[in-house]
């Protein structure tokens, strides 16, 4: 039987409904191949909630203050970070559409991104904007520079974020480098790595379409 993810978490006493979002996760089939997704339906904290997330920084007092607080408002409120090619058209498409319906504005690079856009200042801006960062880690997640990338950046920003380790155990991320990353960068990928690693977070398997809490 699938196991309730927030049943999981606040039964342990890890998290509460001020720390981490309420989330549950049910299994779909996704396609005629009978592959199991999943659908992310959640609440997040009262810091976090739909009111707070869309207030603007400064409170309007004319209308041209209220046309500049909309200019500098931050591009979105939930960073979604992940390989594609692992988790685009699983878990994080339903992750995305489901927070787009509570208007929490995620972010996903396909979703947000136009032709013209400049990949890494529209990326970067988005995370440094972020209130909180999703992690989607997969087998392929550290083959990739733009998804370490992203990652290093929550975790120098000092984000708040939610790792999810989808069909991988979180010992087994690590970059290597094969001479195509400058060693500086290898160091600072591992680094946010290591960090990530020891955040309480969610394993999830694809094929079972069963989600637990873990813990370092």
């Amino acid at each position: 039987m699938q196991r309730s993810v927030a049943k999981n978490l606040l039964k342990r006493n890890v998290i509460n409904h001020r720390t981490l979002p309420k989330i549950a996760l049910s299994e779909k089939s996704i396609d005629e191949n009978q592959y199991r997704k999943t659908e992310v339906v959640g609440r997040f904290p009262n810091s976090l909630s739909v009111e707070n997330l869309r207030q603007p920084n400064a409170i309007s007092v004319s209308s041209s203050s209220s046309i500049m607080n909309k200019i500098n408002r931050a591009p979105c409120d939930v960073f979604l970070n992940h390989r594609g090619i692992d988790t685009k058209r699983t878990v994080v498409s339903l992750l995305y559409d489901h927070l787009y319906r509570l208007k929490l504005r995620p972010f996903l690079d396909n979703k947000n991104m136009k032709p013209g856009d400049k990949l890494f200042e529209k990326i970067n801006d988005a995370i440094k904007g972020c209130k909180i960062g999703v992690l989607v880690f997969s087998p392929r997640y550290c083959e990739s520079y733009f998804c370490l990338h992203e990652l290093a950046l929550m975790m120098e920003t000092k984000k708040k974020i939610i790792p999810i380790f989808c069909d991988i155990k979180p010992s087994k991320l690590g970059v290597i480098n094969n001479g195509s990353i400058p060693q500086k960068e290898v160091e600072r990928f591992n680094l946010a790595l290591e960090e990530a690693k020891h955040t309480v977070g969610l394993t999830f398997n694809s094929q079972e379409g069963r989600s637990t809490l873990v813990m370092l």
